[in-house]
Order: C-alpha cells, then structure tokens, then sequence
C-alpha cells in the first residue's frame, strides 16, 4: 500500500509546521501555489486521499472531486462550505468538515459591529472633511445607536440568522441598549429569549428595523433572499450589512434600492462577484455604500490560525479511518463508513 496523499489546495499555515505533521504521520503532501488556477489544481488532485484548504477559487465540484475515487475528506480551515457541491459529496461518501472556530465567527461579529457604526457614525465622510479644512458641517450628523432616558428609543435592529455569528451580534449589542429582532426558523425559541431579542419573521423583521444584518450560511434556500420584493420592505433610510456571503443578496435589486434613494446605505464585506469589476454599479454610490474585501474576519490574534489544528486533526482522523470532528454533510457518514470506516492509511 503507498502513501496516502494529501492536497492542501490553498494553503494558510506558513510555518508549515501542519504540513510536517501530516507528512510525518506517513503522508505525502502536496502544497499547492496560494493562488493556484482550477487546471493546476485538478492535475495535484488526482489520486487524493484529503483534500485540505481555505476558499477554494470556484467550486469543488463533482467533476473536482471525482478526479480522486478513493477521496476520504475535503478537511475546510474556513467555517464556510458553500465553495463545496455537498449534495455531490454526501452521493460520493466524501466528508466535508469545518471549522467553526471563535477567532473566525467571533472576528465577523466584531467587525460587523464596525461596520454599523462606520455607517451610522459617518466616520469616513468626518475624517475626509477634517483632511479638507472642513469642521463639524452639519451634513456629517451621526445616528445616536442606544436607548436614552430622556425619551429617545434608539434603533432597531434586525438579525438574520441566529448561529454562532448572529448570536455573538447580538450578545456585543446589549450593553448598547438598543431594541433587537432575530428571524431565523432553525433555531429554537430559547436562543431567542437567553438572548434577549424579540422573535420575528423575517418580512417583519425588514419592515421594522434600522439596521438589517445579514448572518445565514449560504444554501440553495438562501441564495437571493434578500431579493427585490424584500427590499421594499426595508423603512426609508435603513441600512443593510452583509458579512455573510454575497450572493445572500440580489445584487442588482440592491443597486436598485440605493439609487431610488429606499435604502440610506449598505456595508458589504462579500460580493456576489470577488472581486468586484471595475464597472462595477456597487462602486457607484460613494460613502453610501461601504466595501470590504471579504476579510471581516482578518484579525491580529483571530484569522484562520486558529482552524490549523482543527482541520489537521480532522485530515489525520479521516486518513485514520475514524470519524472527525465538525463534518458538515452529516449524510454522507453512513457512506463514508461502509467505505472507509476503521480501514487506516497511516503509520501505525
């Protein structure tokens, strides 16, 4: 029997030292160049046991993960795993892991929050009209966020999507004091009222709300959610953030709302397109519209560090023939078990 063979396709750990490990645990270890194309990609593939990475450019496909019969697992560092076509996964027995790790959600929350008050605060419209000679103009007046006792009732904001993320948003908003409403029909009522945030539907949800923050996974019910008829009901002068994944979103319909003057702003770290073309509309409407390059969860201290040892120890289990950790198709087990289960590729 020969080397079990492990491609980490797009690679995060620099030290290497991950990738020592799974060597020295008897593999062979194919590192590709970070910003290797689909077409190298697929010759390293060929005849892969693992499959170890961060966003893959595009999608890992059927046809990707075909290229390797006796593929075992797609090992993510990243907690998303929309990059990956799961229903062909689970048909092939092929487990997708993840890894959900604080220093990535936690950072999406916290920028999140950055965000909003970017936004509300007009930060970058005062720091440019300071660097022009400019001083406390009252177009530059910020939104005051929480509850006041003098009679001001603060914003309201809306979450979609109640998980890890969402859950951190609105645990980060209490001591701000600011009425909060979740929809999310997956999570039980308890999360809700632990949380202290009023359970909604998601139509209402977007009718009441200041702020609309966007935290779903992306899933063939989630792509185009928030789509045109949705829109409309956001109040005049909300603003929508998106740190989830682009294509949550109607990009077109959204472009729309914001030149009608329905929607007052939007703050997106993810695209439908990434990155953006340069003609592209959602670069038309100035401080209206705040853009990340898909990084709200690039941190000193957090990043995908983190997952290096998550997703290492769930490529050496799989190669173990035991079950990982954080498989993210759970469908595809009893599969990946009548296959591979208790058969180990590595050094004993």
């Amino acid at each position: 029997m020969g080397r079990p063979r492990v491609l980490i396709y797009r690679p995060v750990d620099d030290s290497g030292a991950s990738h020592r490990l799974i060597a020295d645990s008897g593999c062979d270890v194919v590192v590709a160049e970070p910003n290797a194309q689909r077409a190298q990609l697929e010759s390293l593939a060929r005849g892969a046991d693992a499959l170890l990475g961060a966003t893959f450019r595009g999608v890992i496909d059927r046809g990707f993960l075909t290229l390797s019969p006796e593929l075992r697992i797609v090992s993510k560092y990243t907690i998303g795993v929309d990059d990956v076509d799961l229903d062909a996964a689970s048909e092939l027995g092929v487990l997708v892991t993840h890894c959900p790790t604080e220093a990535n959600w936690g950072g999406v929350a916290e920028g999140t929050l950055a965000l909003m008050l970017a936004l509300l605060k007009r930060i970058r419209e005062r720091d440019r009209v300071v660097r022009a000679g400019g001083w406390r103009e009252p177009p530059f007046y910020g939104t005051h966020v929480g509850r006041r006792s003098d009679g001001y009732r603060g914003i309201t904001v809306g979450i979609v999507g109640l998980g890890r993320v969402g859950s951190r948003v609105a645990e980060l908003l209490a001591p701000w004091r600011v009425r909060v409403l979740a929809a999310d029909p997956y999570v039980e009522a308890m999360r809700f009222a632990r949380l202290g945030v009023e359970r909604m539907d998601l139509e209402a949800l977007l009718s009441e709300a200041d702020v609309v923050t966007l935290h779903c996974n992306l899933t063939a019910e989630t792509r185009g959610l928030i789509e045109r008829r949705r829109l409309a009901l956001l109040k005049r002068g909300a603003v929508l953030i998106n740190t989830a994944r682009g294509s949550v979103v109607d990009i077109d319909a959204l472009c729309d709302a914001l030149a009608a003057g329905t929607l007052a702003g939007a703050a997106l770290d993810v695209l439908p397109e990434e990155p953006p073309a340069r003609n592209a509309r959602i670069l038309e409407f100035g401080d209206r519209v705040l853009l990340s390059p898909h990084m709200i969860a690039a941190n000193q201290g957090g990043t995908l560090g983190a997952a290096i040892p998550w997703a290492t120890a769930a490529t050496l289990a799989a190669l173990r023939g035991e079950l990982p950790d954080n498989v993210y198709n759970g469908e595809a087990v009893a599969k990946w078990r009548s296959r591979f289960a208790g058969k180990s590729l590595l050094l004993a």
